[in-house]
């Protein structure tokens, strides 16, 4: 049941992630959404750990993957847009 949990709350985050920042190079579909959103929640729970605004073992919340989805969303939109 976790990995569905898991899958749906980041479905969740990509989409609003993706309501925050519009662009023409974004990812598509659900599967990229879906990943976009779970993605942005591991760069928000490595960068949280890095600075020290979570424990080690602790993941990041709903706003912290929202933010950590725009920026893999920012960085996806400059490597499309290099390519």
């Amino acid at each position: 049941m976790g990995i569905i949990w898991t899958i749906i709350i980041g479905f969740v985050v990509g989409l609003v992630a993706k309501f925050f920042y519009s662009g023409a190079n974004e990812p598509r579909g659900f599967i990229l959404t879906t990943v976009l959103g779970i993605v942005g929640a591991l760069v928000a729970t490595y960068l949280g750990q890095a600075i020290g605004w979570y424990h080690a073992g602790e993941s990041a919340g709903f706003i912290g993957a929202i933010v950590g989805a725009l920026i893999v969303l920012v960085a996806w939109g400059q490597l499309a847009r290099r390519m």
